[in-house]
């Protein structure tokens, strides 16, 4: 697969602002709803807002649009900013709420009664959706449109004192009920909410509407490119219609691109919730979630992410997206960062009869083939080691290249060894294996010619540790699990996580950090759990594996 950067047609549109002077400091934002924890499809955007800033030498505000306070709460909060600082990102200034704008959002809604663009309405919900009309027939107006402006500031002042019930009255914004945009059809700027909000606590108890919030609180910032996914694309008529009614000093302009749809993969946060909820997963940060926070916690890097969003492009329109280009990132990211060490996952016990007891040599092994400056490791070489049980077998044919009775391997950055003899339990099952050390064979090959047929990991079994390895695969196994009839909770992949509770690691894995991501060698990426792994009790994440065996076993997994 390339790596190749995709157009960016919202580059294009800001330089040529820039060019005929429309724009003179190239201001975005990136505002999300501060109700759940941001996913894939959220890290595009943070790419995308963030990254034009960057490109231009401008700025890009963090700002929450917390104008539903019954979903939103502090650890959405601080769980967004950590996601983007994780990314590499840095806000200009505080972070901004749109809930620092409610006095003057709502000095605006008096400002269109007064100029006779808003009026109170006192239909309920059915009504209003009963004389809102259909996609192929207009609306109908209110029979409340055409009340005075006196009527209406009173009536909105007293919405605000909390005279009214949740659901009795809402301000709608007077334009177009025969529009064919439904957006236009006297759509709703303020509700009755008597919830305390997380910012403002019981300041309020009316709250604006996202679509009347979003245009202004970008004009009070300075913004000069507000950028939207597609969806918001029926929507800038509206935008524009508060821009142009409002007397604003500044005149921000919406632009919107596809978003990111990935395969094998859902981003419905009504989904998401469902999976932790019925405890599919392990929390929002569990490892096969979509959200930054699992993807954080699996050993997905920032930089690999970021390099995922820029070869996938920014376009206009919406598609599928192949999550193996993701993988694929992954990959080449960690295949030029992450150490080199070994682990194994099946331990077979081999016992190097000719080996002294007591024993111990270090050997030096590079930590990564060709990064000097990561250094070296030491490796503890004993009579007694832990191979994979895979890598074992009594006879095999000339294909099979590892430990076979007789024959020869190499173990990686060690000696050459033959196998002797085996130990079996009553059933047949091998126990362990006797083998014997070909001398001078640490970066040589052996003296008598006999050349090994391959290389094997291997841990020392008595100075070696133990861990915990969990081995994280797709949670779906279907390219689409929220499309067409069936239940999107019928797709999960059942071999999604498989813990191994007896892996044995090199001992220097025990010093692994949090979050520091290895190559263990021939078996996939793996990273130190951020929130479980300890020097007494190692745990790793399998990150993603050395090739995509999705594409290699036609969708079956790792």
């Amino acid at each position: 697969m390339e790596k190749t950067a995709a157009s960016n047609f919202l580059e294009t549109i800001i330089a040529e602002d820039i060019a005929a002077g429309r724009v003179q400091t190239v201001v975005t934002r990136f505002p999300p709803e501060p109700n759940g924890y941001l996913h894939l499809g959220h890290a595009k955007s943070i790419c995308v807002n963030f990254g034009l800033a960057e490109r231009f030498g401008g700025r890009c505000n963090l700002r929450f649009d917390d104008t539903n306070p019954e979903k939103e709460s502090q650890e959405f909060i601080d769980s967004i900013q950590a996601d983007v600082r994780w990314l590499g990102y840095t806000w200009d200034g505080e972070v901004r709420f749109a809930s620092s704008y409610f006095q003057q959002l709502y000095d605006w809604a008096v400002y269109l009664v007064e100029q006779g663009h808003a009026y109170v309405c006192d239909l309920n919900a059915e009504q209003a959706r009963e004389y809102r009309g259909t996609l192929t027939e207009p609306g109908r107006n209110s029979p409340h449109r055409d009340r005075d402006v006196a009527q209406n500031l009173d009536l909105l002042a007293r919405m605000k004192a909390g005279e009214f019930a949740e659901g009795e009255k809402v301000l709608r914004a007077k334009i177009d009920m025969a529009s064919p945009n439904m957006n236009m059809r006297d759509p709703i700027l303020y509700r009755i909410r008597k919830v305390a909000h997380h910012q403002t606590g019981s300041d309020w108890v009316i709250y604006p509407t996202y679509d009347f919030a979003h245009g202004q609180e970008d004009a009070i910032e300075g913004v000069t490119h507000s950028i939207c996914t597609l969806e918001f694309e029926d929507h800038r008529p509206l935008y524009d219609w508060f821009i142009a009614h409002l007397p604003l000093a500044s005149r921000p302009r919406q632009y919107e691109f596809g978003r990111l749809n990935p395969s094998y993969t859902v981003t419905s946060k009504r989904k998401l919730k469902q999976l932790v909820d019925d405890a599919v997963v392990a929390g929002w940060d569990d490892p096969r979630m979509p959200t930054i926070a699992g993807m954080r916690r699996r050993g997905y890097t920032p930089s690999a992410i970021r390099k995922f969003c820029q070869m996938i492009g920014t376009t206009r329109s919406d598609g599928v997206v192949d999550v193996a280009m993701l993988e694929f990132a992954i990959r080449e990211d960690l295949n030029e960062n992450a150490p080199r060490a070994m682990c194994v996952l099946n331990p077979l016990k081999v016992v190097l009869t000719d080996y002294p007891e007591g024993k111990v040599e270090k050997l030096a092994a590079a930590s990564h083939p060709s990064r000097t400056d990561l250094g070296e490791r030491m490796l503890p070489f004993t009579r007694e080691l832990y191979i994979d049980a895979d890598d074992f077998r009594e006879e095999a044919n000339k294909k099979y290249k590892r430990l076979v009775l007789g024959k020869r391997v190499r173990l990686r950055n060690a000696y050459v060894i033959e196998a002797v003899d085996v130990v079996k339990d009553p059933s047949g099952a091998v126990l362990e294996v006797h083998a014997r050390t070909i001398p001078d064979t640490i970066g040589n090959d052996p003296a008598d010619g006999i050349k090994p047929k391959g290389v094997i990991q291997w841990v020392s079994a008595t100075e070696g540790r133990q861990a915990t390895v969990r081995l994280y695969d797709r949670l779906f196994n279907h390219e689409s699990p929220d499309k067409g009839e069936r239940d999107f909770m019928t797709h999960i992949n059942p071999a999604s996580l498989q813990v191994v509770q007896g892996a044995w690691i090199e001992p220097s894995l025990c010093n692994a950090l949090p979050e520091q991501g290895f190559q263990f060698e021939r078996e996939g990426y793996f990273v130190a759990d951020r929130l479980d792994h300890s020097e007494q009790a190692p745990v790793f994440n399998r990150t993603i594996g050395l090739r995509d065996s999705w594409a290699e076993h036609g969708g079956s997994g790792e």
